[in-house]
């Protein structure tokens, strides 16, 4: 894609919704720093079902581990793998209090060092909680770029590399939240609903996708 293009791209996404947000619902960096971790193959929905009540008494990392592994699978179980991310959430935070003072570092590599957190979990924690230009390509990123030719790559981190080297300012803090929403809400996995996006004219993916037929009345 041109880089016309791509800024283009980005416009249109930007007018759509000039200050986008996760979806995730927390009330600080460390909750954050769950709820992405508790997010691994699973919805932003069900990670909110399941750490309402348990964000009520849990904001610090002390606190989560005086609630201990146990507890905090009562609070989880209807995520994904909630045994592994149980084991994990504690252990990050035992780590946030021997080696941050119990608070988030904003440093990805410092993130990365965390039980159970990778590159995209950093990512998005650095790029909500502390405003960084960081590109966190899950599923959603990863298909756009590639099926719109915006960052085509074969790895999440070719991607990520794409985006960070060819998004242009002022996009480049919410590059991250307009791509996965425009991922999860029409540029869909199985089926794009390419009839209703803006970004048709500008996107590399062929065929289009045609606006569905009404059924004619019985």
């Amino acid at each position: 894609m041109k880089k016309a293009d791509i800024f283009e791209f980005y416009r249109r996404l930007a007018e759509l919704n000039p200050h986008p947000e996760t979806e995730l619902e927390s009330g600080n960096a460390y909750q954050l720093l769950v709820a992405v971790v508790l997010s691994a193959q699973a919805t932003d929905v069900g990670v909110n079902k399941a750490t309402r009540r348990l964000f009520e008494a849990v904001r610090t990392p002390q606190q989560m581990v005086a609630l201990g592994e146990e507890g905090l699978k009562q609070h989880i179980r209807t995520i994904g793998l909630f045994n592994t991310k149980a084991k994990n959430v504690i252990a990050l935070s035992e780590a946030l209090i021997a080696d941050h003072d119990g608070e988030v570092p904003a440093d990805r590599d410092a993130l990365e060092k965390l039980p159970g957190v990778g590159r995209k979990t950093a990512n998005v924690v650095m790029n909500v909680a502390f405003g960084a230009e960081t590109f966190a390509v899950d599923t959603h990123i990863f298909r756009v770029g590639n099926r719109t030719g915006l960052a085509p790559g074969k790895t999440p981190l070719a991607v990520e590399k794409k985006l960070d080297k060819e998004t242009p300012q002022p996009f480049r803090v919410h590059a991250h939240h307009w791509l996965i929403l425009h991922g999860r809400y029409v540029c869909k996995a199985r089926k794009p609903e390419c009839w209703r996006c803006v970004e048709v004219d500008l996107c590399a993916y062929k065929p289009k996708t045609p606006a569905p037929t009404r059924r004619a009345a019985a």
